[in-house]
């Protein structure tokens, strides 16, 4: 197993203690050097070869040392640590070069996280792609959809892959994965401010080896425990941590749906057709509510559930009474996808080349943009 040689760079004295106590208490990882000035560390660290160096954010100077310490020390990984972690500072460490930002004081588990995450396929320098699912009511299939998705988007790219459960009081997404979570977005939510991307990384249950899910509420109830700021803090965070992220939100217009779809790259309005008329309506009146957003045709997309006839002429169709594109329409499979619930599996698992996952795998290729794997176009 390898070693990785850490130099502590810490202004504070009693964080210099703390930290260096945790630093030797875990295991791969051996403490090489401490300073509490960065000058020194420049000056000197460099006979201790680390491959690991944790540099002190709180240190005003801290973008310059970050300049210096690439300079001298080129083959070593750097990791921000400070008090409180914020997506705005976090972004300039990064794109400076560090490799990721640590809340002190973090335990062992979070150090050996963060030194894993290095591992991890890489975004390309860029952050996550994030997409929200909004229904303008409920019994949309939206939640199925967003599962298969997830896996069909995992699998096709080798992607990290993060859903967030947001639909603060009906929420399944858990019963959807047969999953009981100790933690869920309400005790994340909590903890916000005690936490960065490398911590709340233990939130997410993972279900798929690139996918992670954060449960939603165990109970309707604790509907307040989750704030609005709290939210698009977890939403931010989940930015630096996966690849692609997909929200789940509560049906209609609300703080919460809205909240994420603001945060959101792409916003896909998913409703299912049962032959009344009346979702057409339902999704130029919620096409009406995006026309605020000046780049709304760029950031808004439909996909319509339980289409039958699946078929080209039928999309077309729905386009022409819509009035705006159809990204994507999903055939009618109730049967295999509550087969597939009971079962625990996915309905892409269940019946692999069923009209069902050759939409839901074309859909991840247009998010993707990835190659398809057939030669329709709708």
């Amino acid at each position: 197993m390898i070693n990785n040689n850490v130099m502590l760079v810490e202004g504070n004295r009693l964080y210099l203690e703390q930290l260096s106590n945790i630093i030797r208490e875990t295991e791969t990882v051996t403490l090489v050097a401490r300073f509490r000035d960065a000058k020194d560390a420049l000056g000197q660290g460099m006979v201790f070869t680390p491959n690991i160096i944790l540099l002190d954010a709180d240190n005003p100077n801290i973008m310059s040392l970050l300049e210096e310490f690439h300079r001298v020390y080129p083959h070593a990984d750097i990791i921000c640590t400070g008090e409180k972690w914020s997506a705005e500072s976090s972004s300039l460490y990064v794109n400076a070069g560090a490799k990721c930002f640590l809340v002190k004081p973090f335990s062992s588990e979070e150090l050996l996280d963060a030194i894993f995450a290095f591992s991890k396929p890489a975004a390309g320098g860029k952050e996550a792609k994030v997409m929200t699912f909004f229904s303008p009511k409920g019994k949309s299939g939206k939640t199925t959809l967003i599962a298969n998705l997830a896996m069909a988007i995992s699998r096709k790219t080798n992607a990290s892959v993060g859903i967030i459960d947001a639909d603060l009081q009906f929420g399944d997404m858990a019963f959807f994965f047969n999953l009981k979570p100790q933690s869920t977005i309400v005790e994340a939510a909590r903890d916000t401010d005690f936490l960065s991307p490398v911590s709340l990384n233990s939130y997410f249950v993972p279900v798929d080896k690139n996918v992670s899910i954060l449960c939603g509420t165990k109970e309707p109830s604790l509907i307040d425990k989750v704030s609005i700021h709290s939210l698009e803090t977890i939403i931010n965070m989940a930015r630096t941590m996966f690849q692609y992220v997909l929200i789940d939100v509560p049906a209609g217009f609300n703080p919460t749906s809205i909240a994420a779809a603001e945060m959101s790259d792409t916003t896909y309005i998913v409703t299912m057709l049962n032959g009344s008329g009346f979702e057409v309506q339902h999704i130029q009146r919620s096409l009406d509510i995006f026309t605020t957003w000046p780049d709304y045709k760029e950031r808004v997309r439909i996909i319509l559930t339980r289409v039958e006839p699946c078929t080209i002429t039928a999309k077309q169709q729905m386009e022409e009474l819509i009035g705006y594109p159809v990204v994507g329409i999903i055939p009618n499979a109730y049967l295999d996808v509550a087969t597939a619930a009971d079962d625990g599996r996915m309905a892409l698992d269940l019946k692999p080349n069923s009209p069902l996952s050759q939409r839901i795998n074309y859909l991840a290729g247009r998010i993707t943009k990835e190659k398809q794997d057939n030669n329709d176009d709708f």
